[in-house]
């Protein structure tokens, strides 16, 4: 069974999660509005990782035996400024959204819920990435800010795509 007060520190993380994907809808729109249809890819894919983590949550309180009890979602702000602004926002956003989960493994130490508190190593994982993948385009936005050709941007993403084309196991007969 799963503790009260973890039940509902767990349905209060499921508004956050559903939030976050708000937030990244509302971006995506932006972006897509500044005829940006590859940045609005990235925050729509955003937005379906969110509501993912929801649904985690949500599925994972019924199959303790708790009750899914929704809250009101906060509208997310409409307008973010440059998309370089919106991924500050997302990393910014990112940390709050970690600090959370963090939050979430301590109260299932001290509720004695070792279940909840492994359940939610999925996403102490997860939020590395979540915190990785903005950084890196930040990094990216630094790059071209500082005079870099853009030239270079534009290969560094095509040369991301590559793919092998040999076989990756060496262990196995080469023919």
């Amino acid at each position: 069974m799963l503790p009260k007060k973890m039940e509902e520190a767990l349905n209060t993380q499921i508004n956050k999660e559903m939030y976050s994907g708000y937030l990244y809808m509302a971006m995506s729109a932006q972006c897509t509005d500044m005829g940006l249809d590859g940045f609005a890819k990235w925050f729509m894919i955003q937005f379906h990782e969110e509501m993912f983590h929801a649904m985690k949550i949500y599925q994972y309180i019924q199959n303790r035996g708790g009750s899914v009890a929704l809250k009101e979602i906060a509208a997310p702000p409409i307008k973010f400024g440059s998309v370089k602004e919106m991924f500050e926002k997302t990393l910014e956003h990112e940390k709050t959204v970690t600090k959370s989960i963090y939050d979430l493994v301590e109260l299932a130490k001290k509720e004695n819920d070792p279940a909840t508190e492994t359940f939610l190593r999925w996403y102490v994982t997860e939020q590395v990435e979540e915190e990785k993948n903005p950084s890196d385009i930040l990094l990216k936005f630094r790059f071209a800010g500082e005079g870099a050709n853009p030239g270079l941007l534009f290969l560094d993403a095509a040369l991301k795509g590559r793919k092998l084309s040999v076989p990756s196991n060496f262990s196995e007969e080469l023919s």
